[in-house]
């Protein structure tokens, strides 16, 4: 457990609230990332082992957030745990390059059908911002055309259009670029073109119109915050096609999705993409990034057209924890957790059906989501939730945490290696006792 916290004892909640009146005298709003579970209040976490995170106040979690999908082991995974106490006493950073970084890159080209050299940074954001740089020093360009709905980090040109309504997100066939934020430069939405997911003809209208002004086509293979909907391949392959015929390059963030398979997102839906943002479980618990990408795109960086830098990238304790990590997701251990994935997804959907629920879910490998919806949504605006579906999932996200079961609210539910069938069998019993709880022959939404 951490060090310097009160013991559980009071009420249930109490060393929480204590340390929420804490943060709030040094935090705005009284955390360090937005991202971070408030409803119904804050609550902070003691200690993780395995597939379970233990609270402050003495709760015990199954936990489906995984740090919004990075853990991909879990909670103190041994040889992580072991290869970063060694690193830590031999050094933590240095401005020379060491062994680590070599064997992880390694590592990712030997496995990763598109990526044949890579560059190092410090979060799938940086990755995402670089791989951005790297089209427009290549083309010569300023523009970027991305998926509605699709979060793709905090770099202004790949935050314009994650936020839409419908009252912000104009016409279908003409999707706004929606700014990320208040104050936002016009210039930057002025050079962002919106597309939405799996809609080929609107899509390639839009890539042909805006060709001469666009470095890149930046594509999740499938979007969390989107709805966690798999890609159409015709979909992909009319993208790839009319890019390549107006040399825009592809850029595949698979900073979330490279769990998706052994050899990543990409491979597994068929996308060919010139350019690779990936992150999260290739860091093994720590900060990381990287950009990866064929030979000729990805040489860029090694001219004087882009500088990329960054004090702690490629910092020998990411590297080592990243590379022991993805040694340990071996092709067996894909399987699994996609066979997990597909028990577990199976079960959910037959409790909905026997229960006559107006719910779906989308996913496949080791993601997940729930959607409040009859049907499984196709894209951004269909997964966008009402006023009355966005109450519903408050009230799941609540009666799951009441139960044992933390699950992100509005993303992707992920599974690690740590869990087992039985782990299984408890999220999907949990949730048919939510559905037993609730009155769908009176739900307006039926």
């Amino acid at each position: 457990m951490l060090s310097a916290i009160p013991r559980p004892g009071g009420t249930p909640g109490e060393i929480s609230a204590q340390l929420a009146q804490r943060a709030a005298r040094v935090f705005p709003g009284g955390i360090t990332r937005n991202t971070v579970d408030r409803d119904p209040s804050l609550y902070y976490i003691g200690w993780g082992q395995g597939a379970y995170l233990h609270d402050v106040d003495g709760r015990r979690l199954l936990d489906l957030n995984n740090n919004f999908t990075t853990l991909i082991h879990g909670h103190g995974f041994e040889p992580v745990v072991d290869a970063v106490a060694k690193t830590l006493r031999d050094g933590t950073c240095f401005s020379n390059p060491t062994v680590h970084e070599i064997a992880l890159a390694e590592l990712l080209c030997d496995r990763i059908p598109a990526v044949e050299q890579v560059r190092f940074v410090n979060t799938g954001t940086e990755a995402v911002m670089f791989a951005i740089k790297a089209a427009r020093a290549l083309t010569s360009r300023p523009g970027v055309a991305k998926i509605e709905g699709a979060y793709h980090g905090a770099y202004d040109w790949a935050e314009v259009g994650q936020m839409g309504t419908p009252l912000t997100w104009g016409p279908p066939d003409n999707p706004r670029p929606v700014p990320a934020y208040h104050g936002q430069p016009s210039a930057v939405a002025e050079n962002v073109v919106i597309l939405r997911f799996n809609d080929i003809d609107a899509a390639v209208t839009r890539i042909k119109a805006n060709a001469s002004r666009l470095a890149c086509v930046l594509i999740d293979p499938m979007p969390s915050r989107a709805g966690l909907i798999a890609p159409d391949p015709a979909f992909l392959e009319a993208v790839t096609r009319v890019a390549r015929e107006n040399r825009i390059l592809i850029v595949a963030d698979e900073v979330l999705n490279l769990r998706q398979g052994y050899e990543g997102a990409s491979a597994r839906f068929g996308l060919d993409p010139d350019l690779v943002a990936m992150g999260k479980i290739i860091g093994g618990g720590f900060p990381i990034g990287a950009i990866g990408g064929k030979r000729d795109p990805i040489s860029i960086f090694g001219t004087a057209l882009l500088s990329q830098g960054g004090t702690f990238s490629a910092n020998p304790v990411s590297m080592i924890a990243g590379l022991e990590a993805m040694r340990a997701m071996t092709r067996d251990n894909f399987d699994r957790l996609e066979s997990l994935g597909d028990d577990l997804r199976a079960r959910l959907r037959a409790s909905i059906n026997r229960a006559g629920a107006p719910f779906s879910v989308s996913g496949s490998a080791s993601l997940f989501r729930i959607h409040p919806k009859a049907v499984a949504p196709s894209d951004y605006r269909e997964a966008f939730l009402s006023p009355q579906e966005n109450r519903t999932m408050t009230g799941l996200d609540h009666f799951m945490k009441d139960h044992g079961v933390l699950m992100p609210k509005g993303a992707a539910s992920s599974l690690s290696t740590a869990m087992t069938t039985s782990d299984i069998d408890f999220v999907a019993d949990t949730f048919e006792k939510f559905l037993d709880t609730q009155d769908f022959q009176h739900d307006d939404r039926v």
